[in-house]
């Protein structure tokens, strides 16, 4: 059977607030925030990502919001991260440049595979790394 992900990705987050939508995630889920899922919010490109540490139908979740009236009112959206598609590199200094972080994913050595696109979010001093395939790993 195909694995899928235990992360659901929220997007077009701005209208609706961290707590709102790990509420919104209570309700729908059925689980508790850091005992059912934990949430992490990017809020530079208002995005959220729930990871569900107990074992549920995240397709059957995605499903359950997508019908859900008031993350419709909000307008966010919900869909699978893809596994491995994107990761977050956390303690990037400053004064790296995308350049050096796509050369870095790329190294076989590190593990990496082509990167399609790396986004700098200099307030968290972080990355996300896009992979061109499933394949890279950090």
């Amino acid at each position: 059977s195909a694995v899928t992900s235990a992360s659901v990705v929220f997007e077009n987050t701005e209208g609706c607030s961290p707590e709102c939508l790990s509420m919104l995630i209570e309700n729908i889920s059925g689980l508790a925030v850091d005992d059912g899922f934990t949430m992490e919010v990017i809020p530079e490109i208002n995005v959220a990502v729930a990871t569900f540490t107990k074992s549920i139908d995240t397709t059957q979740f995605v499903n359950k919001c997508l019908q859900n009236k008031r993350l419709k009112e909000f307008q966010v959206t919900a869909r699978l991260l893809e596994l491995t598609r994107s990761i977050k590199a956390e303690e990037v200094p400053a004064s790296v440049s995308t350049d050096y972080i796509t050369v870095y994913f790329e190294n076989a050595r590190n593990g990496g595979g082509p990167v399609a696109d790396v986004q700098l979010l200099p307030k968290e001093k972080a990355a996300i790394v896009t992979f061109c395939d499933h394949k890279g790993k950090a």
